[in-house]
């Protein structure tokens, strides 16, 4: 779930390439965003800067804040995110998009908090992604055995008809 800087979420959660400075947020203090590094770490979105560019509704984050996913910070009733929650909730929709529940993220998430190296985050993803291929190999065999099994279905019964017809012609031709 590792995502590149100059990707985010679009449509459902599925990545696209963007520009590498992130639309929307402004710096603390209101101040339009800036291209420097040190501006980049205070730069903050507000909740419907996130919704529109993420393409999700304002309600799933607030959704996934209730869950623990995601901690703005609040001044009075407005909600200020920072770059790590937006990343945070970055993270939350790829995992999403690839089949993953919350509460795999939310596994994801707290390794990546305590672990700066982000070894025990990696080694948890490989397994996850592991389980999530195996899971889609069998699938996809279930579903190639369930095709195979509606052609034959299918072709007999194409035979079928063809033979029922082929019969009421040579009863119907005089002799």
């Amino acid at each position: 779930m590792t995502i590149n800087e100059n990707q985010h979420v679009r449509g459902g959660g599925r990545l696209k390439a963007t520009s590498p400075a992130p639309r929307g947020g402004t710096r603390t203090g209101g101040e339009p965003t800036g291209s420097g590094s040190e501006a980049d770490a205070e730069l903050t979105y507000s909740i419907g800067e996130l919704a529109e560019e993420f393409d999700i509704t304002t309600r799933t984050i607030r959704f996934y804040e209730s869950r623990g996913l995601i901690t703005p910070r609040r001044a009075g009733t407005s909600r200020i995110y920072s770059r790590r929650d937006r990343g945070r909730l970055m993270l939350i929709l790829r995992g999403k998009n690839l089949g993953f529940s919350l509460e795999d993220v939310a596994e994801y998430l707290k390794l990546y908090d305590i672990d700066p190296s982000q070894r025990a985050q990696t080694e948890l993803l490989i397994g996850k992604v592991d389980a999530a291929i195996a899971d889609l190999d069998a699938k996809r065999a279930d579903l190639e055995r369930s095709l195979r099994d509606l052609k034959e279905l299918r072709a007999k019964c194409a035979e079928f008809l063809r033979s029922i017809n082929a019969e009421a012609e040579a009863s119907d031709k005089p002799r």
